[in-house]
């Protein structure tokens, strides 16, 4: 910025100095900073910050050498313009110029190739680091893109001509203001729209005027410019379009769908590609407040639409929009299908990743009870058996008495390891659900369970249809439900009467209803018992409904015969 504003501030004071009478040296010294400060700035300074902006790197480590090219050739370009003559008109020459300054043409025309090379690498050096690059240092860098086209659309006809008038090298500060923009306020408006329109313009004003050169040496100006007229419109669409597809990205659905449908297994995938294919800062699925999948970085506009299954599909409006324009609106139309597919597929995979990953730890929890019984309870009582009959055997012959005494303890010992080996397996599976099937089995734990915890009557009814052969996992579940409602009822209840009811439609429905106290406050707070229910329900995709009724304390179940 220094580099530039010392050149802009010098030309005035040299011209001020001169009209004012100054000493003809102060003048001299003003047009030599003028003369030798320019071409630091556009031969050294304008092409590095192409190489390192935005934030002053390279695009890669195989940029070094161009740097160092264009560093170590800048003395020439400033040697050129700092030594010539008439660097201000109508004001005296600076200091350290050569009058035989044109007798170097050749080197200077070199200069001047030198300085052209070192643009287009700085413009291709942007390119690269573009589409490397994110949002934001996408729209921090059309900002530099910009002001570098017009900057060697203006200065470049004139170097190759007839040297680079004074007046032309006013479209250089173009590059520090964008600079200064894409810095601090890059998303001042959508600067793709401002480049697609004038690169559209560009283009079809270049290839109008080349057309016509080319058609007005076979044919008369006006049958030239009726041809060039009627090529005019459907090549400044065709060049629209080719230019916001690089700016905004593939428009057509057809193409979109496509590509998208490749990816369709990937829901993450599937968002990416439809953000990179329409150059959208972010794509994302949404259910509720939960996000599924994203792609890109959230701005600070977006647009939700529905997807089904409870999700939206939310997408990120680019800088300076506020709706999405039709051609994004037909893109998207056409992809709502396909994504919703995806999405459904993406969320029972969830469901069912998730349901494992329950009855994997169910199952483990029950290995661990059982491991636990069996080793805290069953093995010590059966190590006592061992030692007991081994210690018999020794006393048979000498003292006979003890040795009946102790068989008499292993006979009570072998019938209570016997009765734990039972009770083992009933926690396993109850045998009632395989003698008797679930409603009797319920009906015998009924009629069991005739006074609560604090000995007060309960009167437990059973109301079933015939549900005739049920799936092994549903029947343990069922029964296992009813159980623990009952046992809590026993527990926790001031109920004097339990209505448990079973009926079979789609699902199997389980519903445990008691005349109990209400209580003070909407839920119950979930205990093992309660967190235990409602996991079985959730293994067999069902659900399971816990708390206070109308009528006092209900426990609803739902388990689905299809997942069974």
């Amino acid at each position: 910025m220094i580099s530039q504003l010392v050149p802009a501030a010098c030309a005035p004071a040299a011209q001020a100095l001169h009209d004012g009478g100054a000493p003809r040296v102060a003048v001299q010294l003003a047009v030599t900073v003028f003369a030798w400060a320019w071409p630091i700035h556009i031969g050294l300074v304008l092409p590095l910050s192409l190489y390192l902006l935005p934030d002053g790197r390279l695009p890669s480590p195989r940029w070094r050498p161009v740097l160092f090219a264009v560093a170590g050739t800048a003395p020439l370009f400033i040697l050129e313009i700092g030594t010539s003559e008439a660097q201000l008109n109508g004001l005296p020459n600076g200091f350290w110029t050569l009058p035989q300054h044109g007798a170097w043409a050749i080197l200077w025309s070199v200069s001047e190739l030198r300085w052209l090379v070192s643009m287009l690498l700085g413009l291709v050096a942007l390119l690269v680091r573009y589409r490397r690059g994110g949002e934001a240092v996408r729209r921090q860098l059309l900002w530099l893109l910009g002001a570098t086209g017009v900057i060697l659309a203006a200065v470049l006809p004139w170097s190759l001509i007839a040297g680079t008038p004074i007046a032309v090298l006013f479209a250089i500060p173009l590059l520090p203001a964008a600079i200064t923009v894409a810095i601090l306020r890059h998303g001042l408006l959508d600067i793709r729209l401002v480049l697609a329109r004038g690169l559209s313009y560009g283009l079809l004003s270049g290839l109008v005027l080349a057309g016509y050169a080319v058609l007005v040496l076979a044919l008369s100006g006006v049958a030239s410019a009726l041809v060039v007229s009627l090529l005019a419109f459907p090549l400044r669409a065709r060049l629209q379009r080719s230019v916001e597809r690089l700016l905004y990205g593939e428009r057509d659905p057809l193409r979109v769908a496509s590509r998208v449908a490749e990816r369709l297994t990937d829901l993450a995938a599937s968002l990416d590609e439809v953000r990179t294919a329409m150059r959208l800062p972010w794509v994302a699925v949404c259910v509720g407040s939960e996000t599924v999948a994203a792609a890109g970085t959230a701005p600070e506009h977006s647009v939700r639409r529905l997807l089904g299954d409870g999700a939206e599909l939310v997408i990120g409006l680019r800088r300076g929009e506020l709706v999405l324009a039709p051609a994004d609106e037909r893109v998207l139309d056409l992809l709502a299908g396909p994504l919703a597919v995806a999405v459904h597929a993406t969320l029972t995979s969830r469901a069912l990743q998730l349901s494992r990953e329950r009855l994997v730890a169910a199952r483990e929890e029950e290995r661990l009870r059982l491991r636990r019984d069996l080793h805290d309870g069953l093995g010590p009582l059966l190590t006592g058996v061992a030692l007991a009959a081994d210690a018999a055997a020794n006393l048979q012959l000498t003292a006979p008495d003890q040795a009946a005494t102790l068989l008499r303890g292993v006979r009570t010992d072998t019938r209570t390891a016997i009765a734990e080996v039972r009770r083992a397996v009933d926690d396993l599976r109850p045998p009632a659900l395989d003698e008797l099937g679930l409603t009797a089995a319920l009906e015998i734990r009924a009629a069991q369970t005739v006074r609560r915890a604090d000995g007060q009557p309960l009167q437990v009814t059973v109301e079933a249809v015939t549900l005739g052969q049920l799936p092994a996992a549903i029947e343990v579940a069922a029964y296992r439900i009813a159980t623990e409602a009952l046992n809590n009822v026993v527990r926790h209840s001031t109920a004097t009467s339990v209505r448990l009811h079973l009926r079979l439609d789609d699902d199997l429905i389980v519903e445990i209803l008691d005349d109990g106290a209400l209580a003070t406050h909407g839920t119950w707070p979930p205990g093992v018992g309660i967190t235990g229910m409602r996991e079985r329900a959730a293994e067999l995709g069902g659900s399971c409904d816990i708390g206070p009724a109308s009528h006092g304390g209900a426990v609803r179940a739902r388990l689905p015969m299809v997942h069974a």
